[in-house]
């Protein structure tokens, strides 16, 4: 059971910092007039884990902070998730 902790702590960290670089390319390519990173990626990233980082990569960036699909959807993603998170923990999965 440790060890299934341990890799999705891992787990959870290595997403997080993905999606925030992510976003600060993202920001960067908009800056730059290049080929920028679909929204749907954007989001999808948030979904599988990465909501912190999208996050903080909005309020670090100043990337789609106007958008209101993400500056509504990213903290309804981040809620769901805690959740999500605290019905595990409390049943023992994790």
């Amino acid at each position: 059971m440790k060890e299934l902790q341990n890799i999705f702590i891992i787990f959870l960290l290595a997403v997080n910092l993905i999606t925030f670089f992510i976003y600060g390319m993202d920001k960067w390519k908009a800056k730059c007039s290049r080929r920028r990173i679909s929204e749907a990626t954007l989001l999808g990233l948030a979904i599988a884990g990465g909501s912190i980082g999208a996050w903080l990569g909005m309020r670090v960036f100043h990337h789609k902070t106007l958008h209101k699909k993400f500056r509504y959807g990213i903290p309804t993603i981040i809620m769901i998730q805690l959740a999500s998170l605290g019905y595990i923990v409390y049943k023992g999965i994790i």
